[in-house]
């Protein structure tokens, strides 16, 4: 090779280096906040009354998702969530905790994130993205299944599904249960919590810290899990005085207010009929008393989403204090409905429930301290899921479908979104917006991996979105013997006893989001059709039923 040559060569290695440089600084950043439990309308954006200025300028100024669908409990979700497959496939085909006999053992029910996936942490980490994560993780307890060991740089972790909110349980742990003790690790390994814990705040303060120093040029993706708005009910008592008096009509009359919301905002079609409450007792059916601690819970629930909301505006006050925000992408969603069981006498859990009541204190005045452990019930939840039907762990809409929205102020457009979206569709979405490109889908660092199972929405948020799509061609799920199947605007839902009818249902969704008008005697052979559609799901998928007493 002569000078000129070599000159060339030299110039173009610069030019490639300096587009690979631009391209680099170019990405965005990713930040995916998961909420666990929320009510589909209890952001002031989606039509609550609870105080969320910062949550709700991220919504309305980006693109708000009225179709977004996850599993109806929080860990399949979290495994979908990190990598786009079925959670029957990832190793959380159950919760860790609860895998029944005839399950475990079987592949996709290892009770941990297997190594069959890859997490998104991991593919960006590859890809160039410094990666951490704060809160929840309840993917397992195995330590190859730990954030520092699934392509987080940085971690802080409660391994479980669940705590007390103020680090306050330390004395109730229990070994047949652990999700309900505290297991925190940092960078993978284990550590105590400080005296002044409350979760939303420390789960905060950790993210915070591990934000990327200034000479750090690379994008970064964090994922920041509250436990928050999950049971037990509790605030810091100044967020809980600031909705004093505020539920003293009712779940009933809440209900009402939050429908009419939710259709002045276009977040739902003014002629959408409600489903039916699933308890009878109403409001002016309780006694005063009943009635004051009913309406102190939610008062509690609400300044638990107030915090949150707070420590989601230190966030962004810090994004934009570094310069960062614009270039952001801030991906949010609930990983399923609102809790609505009386956990102490469901059939899946209710061990844990009465365990711990054991010791309570769920007097009037201290309802939302770390001394008491609630639970709002059945009315509130479904005042929070309205008006789609039931809550947390069922395949109805009002389990699935989730408030959620992205805000992305370089690229995405505002508005609403309502095509329908899956939870399993967030990693091939982030990494079309990172750039992140999947050469080969069945390979990851050398070796096969189940490849992600959704479907990009990234031009849905930009500025000439293609017309929405209300249904998918086929979606379908399971958990705890409960069952879905989705074919166009046709979804028909399969629910045992003790808390169902044991018959398939059929229901037009699109006309009928609530799940009111049961059409499965009218069109036997739709539904026929959809069954065998969930019979080959189940099968290609490894789901495995549990034992239902009494089934």
């Amino acid at each position: 090779m002569n000078r000129l040559q070599m000159l060339l060569a030299a110039t173009a290695m610069t030019a490639v280096s300096a587009a690979s440089a631009s391209a680099q600084e170019s990405r965005p950043n990713i930040i995916v906040i998961l909420v666990d439990d929320m009510g589909f309308s209890d952001l002031g954006a989606f039509g609550g009354e609870i105080r969320t200025p910062n949550l709700d300028a991220l919504a309305n100024k980006g693109v708000k998702f009225t179709n977004f669908h996850a599993t109806p409990v929080c860990a399949p979700t979290r495994a979908e969530l990190l990598t786009g497959v079925d959670h029957h496939q990832t190793g959380l085909g159950n919760f860790p905790e609860l895998r029944q006999d005839n399950q475990i053992d079987k592949p996709g029910y290892e009770g941990y994130l297997n190594d069959r996936v890859a997490t998104i942490a991991e593919r960006l980490k590859d890809a160039g993205y410094y990666t951490f994560q704060s809160g929840k993780w309840h993917l397992g307890y195995d330590p190859h299944a730990n954030p520092a060991a699934r392509g987080f740089d940085r971690s802080f972790t409660l391994l479980g599904g669940g705590h007390n909110h103020f680090g306050a349980d330390q004395d109730r742990q229990r070994p047949d249960m652990p999700n309900v003790g505290l297991v925190y690790t940092l960078d993978g390994k284990q550590v105590p919590i400080p005296a002044n814990f409350y979760s939303s705040d420390y789960f905060t303060g950790q993210f915070l810290s591990f934000l990327p120093a200034a000479k750090d040029k690379r994008p970064f993706f964090g994922y920041l899990a509250f436990t928050a708005p999950h049971y037990p009910i509790q605030a810091p008592p100044e967020d809980i005085k600031r909705y004093a008096g505020k539920y003293d009509a009712g779940y009933d009359v809440l209900r009402q207010q939050r429908l009419q919301r939710l259709k002045s905002l276009r977040m739902i079609p003014e002629n959408v009929v409600a489903h039916d409450q699933s308890s009878s007792r109403r409001w002016a059916d309780l006694t005063p008393e009943e009635q004051r601690i009913e309406a102190r819970t939610m008062e509690a629930y609400a300044g638990m989403v107030d915090r949150l909301d707070q420590n989601v505006g230190k966030l962004v006050a810090e994004l934009k204090k570094r310069g960062q925000y614009d270039n952001t992408v801030i991906m949010f969603l609930s990983d399923n409905g609102p809790e609505g069981h009386e956990l102490d006498q469901s059939f899946i859990i209710p061990e844990a429930g009465k365990a711990m009541l054991a010791g309570a204190d769920n007097s009037l005045e201290a309802i939302g301290s770390a001394k008491s452990y609630v639970w709002y019930k059945a009315n509130w939840a479904e005042a929070g899921s309205a008006p789609f039907r039931r809550y947390k762990s069922f395949p109805t809409e009002g389990g699935t479908r989730v408030v959620s929205f992205l805000s992305y102020p370089r690229q995405a457009r505002t508005g609403i979104e309502p095509s329908y979206l899956s939870v399993r569709d967030v990693v091939p979405t982030l990494l079309d917006l990172a750039q992140v490109k999947l050469d080969k889908p069945a390979e990851f660092r050398g070796k096969p991996v189940i490849a992600p199972q959704g479907i990009s929405f990234a031009q849905r948020i930009k500025p000439g979105a293609p017309p929405p799509q209300l249904s998918p061609t086929f979606a379908a799920g399971e958990m705890f013997g409960r069952r879905y199947v989705r074919e166009g605007r046709w979804k028909a839902v399969h629910i045992p006893p003790p808390t169902g009818s044991g018959h398939w249902e059929l229901f037009d969704i699109e006309a009928d989001p609530g799940e009111v008008n049961d059409l499965a005697r009218s069109n036997p052979e739709q539904l026929a059709g959809m069954i065998k559609g969930w019979n080959r799901y189940a099968t290609e998928k490894g789901v495995v039923l549990p034992v239902i007493p009494g089934n």
